[in-house]
């Protein structure tokens, strides 16, 4: 499949707490902020839309009713309403934005309503491992995850990004869950452990099968890990990709989160050299993740469209 790639945002996280939001060992994590600062998300969505974002992607990869109960204390009602907040959030600013665009061909850009992992719930880590996996059935899980699709769904988002997902059960479960909403379009993207294998241990490639029991998915693929993983994972995978279905990337900056001592710097990997090679691979949905910023984001768009 070849094409003109679409470009997706950064790591609004990031952005939340380069303006002062104290958001890293909060539960709710950037979802939080829905509740408290609504304007300083559109701020982060404006922002990636100026450099070249053509999709954005809603704050909600923490939300959930569950947490909004237990966290903020809020009525059922009230956390659904929360929670549909965050697409309404990126579409007035998608709209503010084409509305002050001076880019005659610019593309109206599209929301990705973001649907996390239970592990992002639990706020343990594991997202990363998917251990919870092993106590949990498909159905348990598809029961878990449908109050946020619904509202995610009822709120208009245009695209579902099931996303970080470290879990092949977990994967099969929102794959089921997505045919109760026959008119939703997604995708589906893994956190992965290494070069053959996401969170869980299972083989990616196994991942990808999964992926091809759904018609609504557009794309399949990998995020919020290195940058370095993705392109030996895409290879790993090649042959079991549908023909019609396209590589969604947006890996992490390649830097390491410990709780104790913060974010590890290291050398990064120049995401245009990379990201050239995962276009050449049959990406057409490309972005970053945790610690990718606008500047970034600017820098894709100019070498990848």
């Amino acid at each position: 499949m070849q094409g003109t790639p679409l470009i997706l945002d950064g790591g609004l996280a990031t952005e939340l707490e380069k303006r002062g939001l104290q958001i890293q060992e909060e539960p709710l994590w950037s979802a939080k902020i829905l509740h408290t600062n609504p304007k300083a998300i559109k701020d982060v969505h404006y922002g990636f839309l100026e450099s070249g974002s053509d999709v954005i992607t809603t704050a909600t990869y923490q939300a959930s009713i569950e947490g909004f109960l237990k966290h903020l204390g809020l009525k059922p009602e009230e956390a659904q309403q929360l929670l549909m907040s965050g697409v309404r959030l990126a579409k007035e600013t998608a709209t503010d934005f084409m509305s002050n665009c001076a880019v005659a061909d610019r593309k109206v850009p599209l929301v990705a309503g973001s649907l996390g992992p239970y592990g992002a719930f639990l706020h343990d880590g594991s997202e990363y491992t998917g251990a919870y996996a092993n106590q949990l059935s498909v159905e348990e899980l598809k029961d878990w995850h449908r109050p946020q699709l619904h509202c995610l769904v009822a709120a208009g988002a245009d695209l579902i990004a099931m996303e970080t997902i470290p879990s092949l059960k977990e994967a099969e479960a929102l794959v089921e869950l997505l045919r109760e909403f026959p008119d939703t379009k997604a995708w589906l993207a893994f956190s992965c452990k290494d070069a053959q294998c996401i969170s869980d241990g299972n083989k990616f490639s196994e991942a990808v099968q999964v992926a091809g029991k759904s018609t609504q998915l557009v794309a399949v693929g990998v995020n919020c890990s290195p940058p370095a993983l993705v392109k030996p994972l895409l290879e790993s995978a090649t042959s079991h990709k549908s023909a019609n279905r396209s590589w969604v990337v947006y890996p992490n900056s390649g830097e390491a989160w410990d709780r104790t001592t913060g974010w590890k710097t290291v050398t990064r990997t120049s995401f245009t050299e990379l990201s050239i090679e995962w276009k050449k691979q049959g990406a057409l949905w490309i972005g970053g993740c945790c610690r990718v910023g606008p500047n970034d984001i600017a820098d894709l768009k100019h070498h990848l469209t």
